[in-house]
């Protein structure tokens, strides 16, 4: 999952949308240094990813898309969740969306000094500045987010235009989307990381 689809499976607190956002930002971390609060959101980030990953339905998505692509489909995947999330949010969510989301955006400014790297605060700062999540709605700003991300791998690679695959795949996607999210927030709820 990505970014916003974390902070909706998160707690309503500043240590609990740095911890889940800070999966994201984790490599070299010296976890010692993080609060009790912002570990267990970081713990549920990690359950949420390898909840995702292992997924029957996720690995299915993944064989859909070209080989020069496969690598990389669990990353584009991850984006297109977020836009399917939002498209669809009454499907999984009594919340309002607008006002969730102006909340997330709120929590992340006034995180900022829970956030142990430099460059966790400077992504964060943009998401917020350019509303990366609204702007998750319109299948063009994936289309775009996914190749900034291809743009940032530091080698030779051909996941340009992975849009090309997810809206090859959208049905099976989407379907599989249907019943995978809703599983996913139960095993979340179940492990109650956070809450215990």
């Amino acid at each position: 999952m990505n970014h916003f689809a974390h902070l909706v499976l998160s707690q309503p607190t500043l240590e609990s949308t740095v911890g889940n956002l800070l999966g994201d930002f984790a490599r070299g971390l010296d976890q010692d240094s993080l609060s009790q609060a912002v570990m267990a959101g970081l713990e549920n980030h990690r359950a949420v990813d390898r909840f995702t990953d292992a997924h029957p339905r996720v690995q299915e998505m993944k064989s859909g898309f070209s080989r020069e692509r496969r690598r990389f489909a669990g990353i584009a995947l991850d984006i297109y969740f977020d836009h399917l999330l939002i498209n669809h949010w009454q499907q999984f969510e009594q919340r309002h969306l607008e006002s969730l989301i102006a909340d997330f955006y709120r929590r992340m400014a006034a995180g900022r000094g829970l956030m142990p790297d430099e460059n966790m605060r400077y992504v964060t700062r943009r998401m917020v500045e350019y509303d990366w999540f609204g702007s998750y709605r319109d299948i063009e700003a994936v289309a775009e987010s996914l190749d900034r991300v291809a743009g940032r791998i530091r080698f030779a690679n051909r996941f340009d235009n992975a849009i090309e695959d997810l809206l090859r795949n959208h049905d099976m996607i989407y379907a599989g989307f249907l019943e995978f999210y809703p599983q996913l927030q139960q095993h979340v709820a179940e492990l109650a990381l956070e809450t215990g």
